[in-house]
């Protein structure tokens, strides 16, 4: 059963009545192959004209669909001979951050990501995405380990940002955060990071201080969520579309701002319609950003990542 957003409820009814009159069809009642096809061809031209024109805060929605692909199934997808590594060589695993090593079209890799969970049981032990100080500490050792083999790094970011938990701060959450920022901009290898969904504040940085930032046509990416924002500046969370409108937090709005580096395109409908055609789309896109890479030299690649970020301060202050 297909989830629906609430925009996207005229949609819904329209492809409730195409599959009532398919299975009376297949049950053997009379034929309208006819007037399923003109309910077709209305439910997919309804489907063109609203995606044409989300708002901010329905992309934002989008971005967090539930059947959107997560972290694990682009892994899966994209990603051969898998070895997941696990811990922080200090305190704990944390399942919130996925991290490992493994081929990517026949080049060994290292690969991060934030993975939410796609059911009950799996958002429990993924703690929704919201990685914990032992996460980005994993992270820096995925990160330092690749620099050190020569290995390239891949990222997939979707996360709402980092657990706010008293025990995540008692344990250094910002320190943790700030050194997987240094040790992805300080890694003498290629770099190359992809916003899946959520792209939220210093939880999703820390592991997209990239060379390339790629970014899906229906993702996010913020300083902070528009729930979050809305209850700060207007004491209520019900504003969080105008906020989704003031952060410009699209990948449009942050291509324009030379915040990322390429926008890929979802298929219609969103990702959660088609997520093995995304996938792939995701993986094209990853090897056009790597592949130019992969001939420079560690000091080239640190120095252009580090005035790739500094670009983005001074344009800010512009």
């Amino acid at each position: 059963m297909r989830h629906f957003l609430d925009f996207e409820k005229p949609i819904a009814e329209l492809e409730g009545k195409v599959e009532e009159l398919r299975r009376a069809t297949d049950a053997g009642g009379i034929d309208v192959a006819e007037e399923v096809s003109k309910l077709r061809d209305k439910a997919e031209k309804l489907l063109a004209a609203t995606y044409a024109k989300l708002t901010p805060w329905q992309k934002a929605q989008v971005a967090r669909h539930p059947e959107r692909p997560k972290c694990l199934d682009y892994v899966g997808a994209l990603i051969e001979e898998w070895t997941p590594l696990a811990g922080d060589r200090a305190f704990a695993d944390d399942a919130a951050v996925i991290g490992g090593l493994g081929r990517f079209r026949g080049r060994a890799v290292a690969v991060l990501g934030t993975e939410k969970g796609r059911d009950t049981e799996t958002r429990v032990k993924h703690n929704f995405g919201m990685a914990k100080p032992e996460g980005y500490r994993k992270a820096r050792r995925i990160m330092e380990l690749a620099g050190r083999f020569g290995m390239p790094i891949i990222s997939f970011v979707d996360t709402s940002g980092a657990f706010p938990g008293i025990e995540a701060e008692a344990r250094g959450q910002a320190e943790a955060i700030a050194r997987s920022i240094e040790a992805g901009l300080s890694a003498p290898v290629p770099f190359v990071a992809t916003i899946i969904g959520e792209g939220g504040s210093g939880g999703a940085i820390a592991l997209a201080a990239a060379d390339r930032v790629l970014m899906l046509e229906h993702a996010i990416y913020s300083v902070i969520s528009p729930e979050g924002c809305a209850s700060i500046l207007w004491r209520d969370a019900a504003q969080a579309a105008t906020a989704a409108e003031a952060l410009k937090l699209t990948a449009e709005d942050l291509k324009r701002l030379a915040l990322i580096d390429a926008v890929v395109t979802e298929p219609l409908g969103g990702a959660h319609r088609d997520p093995g055609a995304t996938m792939e789309a995701v993986g094209d896109a990853v090897w056009g950003a790597l592949e130019p890479l992969l001939s420079l030299d560690g000091a080239t690649l640190k120095a252009r990542r580090r005035e790739k970020f500094l670009e983005m301060g001074r344009s800010a202050v512009a």
